[in-house]
């Protein structure tokens, strides 16, 4: 028997949770225990008496909590420990499960006990059944490594080992909301690694209100955050990091640092390659963040 746990973040979306809830219930199997932990961000739309109904039906287990609006990353934090099942998935609410979803996670599962592996890592389609990034280069990596040395630049589907999973919370800066999800990760991947299925298992809509839309505006509104995920990534092996990958990371660190005002040592930055980047990008970098922010 395997205990799944899906945990939902969710803030006004209640036209959306009726996919991922039928998605969830289609999904069920007699060797699989769901529970579906639901914290509420603050809605003020149907989404308690939406939830109600369907624990009244019984068809799955649900544990609904509710906090005054402080953003994804806090409300996630703060129900994490909730968590019953083996495995943890974080589910948006504009995302939903493909049929036999479930079977493919309890396959890998069964197949991947190793003591150092902290999630199994599934592709996501989007509405049109595309993949909404690329297939895996390898069976065993790490988030840093798919994304900065492998190629990878989309979204995926992570199913963390819930062991591992509750040792680790995002990161929130100055009462800022959100933070990319990447800063966990790379954490994580300090002592442990991911497992990689070319599988797909979760469709994602993306929604105009939603982060990803809004891109610019989080990062205008949760600067610090993704400044010390920057320093971070500095402060990392970076051998094996493509050209165009070092760009991305200077170019972004230049503009946060601009845009939280903070001074960053010179010496701190790692490797002769990335000083030269970080002296020939500052200025026009700098120049380019005032004229776009």
């Amino acid at each position: 028997m395997l205990n799944l746990s899906i945990v939902t973040a969710t803030y006004n979306r209640a036209k959306l949770l009726p996919n991922l809830y039928e998605s969830i219930v289609r999904n069920q199997k007699k060797d699989v225990e769901i529970q579906w932990l639901i914290i509420d961000d603050g809605s003020t739309d149907q989404t308690l008496a939406l939830v109600k109904k369907w624990q009244q039906e019984k068809k799955i287990k649900i544990d609904y909590y509710f906090q005054e609006n402080q953003g994804k990353m806090k409300a996630l934090n703060e129900v994490m420990d909730k968590a019953e099942g083996d495995l943890i998935i974080e589910c948006d609410s504009d995302d939903y499960f493909m049929p036999e979803a479930f079977e493919k996670i309890k396959k890998e599962y069964e197949n991947n006990q190793e003591k150092n592996i902290y999630a199994i890592c599934f592709l996501k389609y989007n509405t049109k059944g595309q993949n909404m990034g690329n297939d895996f280069k390898n069976r065993i990596t790490t988030m840093f490594n798919l994304y900065f040395k492998e190629g990878e630049d989309g979204e995926k589907c992570l199913v963390f080992y819930a062991d591992i999973r509750k040792k680790y919370k995002y990161e929130l800066e100055r009462q800022e909301k959100f933070v990319t999800e990447a800063r966990m990760h790379h954490k994580m991947d300090l002592q442990n690694k991911i497992v990689c299925s070319n599988e797909p298992i979760m469709v994602c809509e993306y929604q105009e209100d939603g982060y990803t839309k809004n891109i610019k505006k989080q990062l205008q509104e949760n600067p610090y955050g993704y400044y010390e995920y920057f320093k971070e990534i500095f402060e990392h092996d970076m051998r094996g990091v493509p050209f165009a990958k070092r760009l991305y990371v200077m170019k972004h660190f230049i503009l946060f640092t601009y845009l939280t005002k903070t001074k960053h040592s010179f010496k701190n930055v790692k490797g002769f390659f990335n000083k030269l980047l970080y002296i020939g990008l500052w200025i026009p970098g700098t120049i380019k963040s005032k004229i776009c922010y």
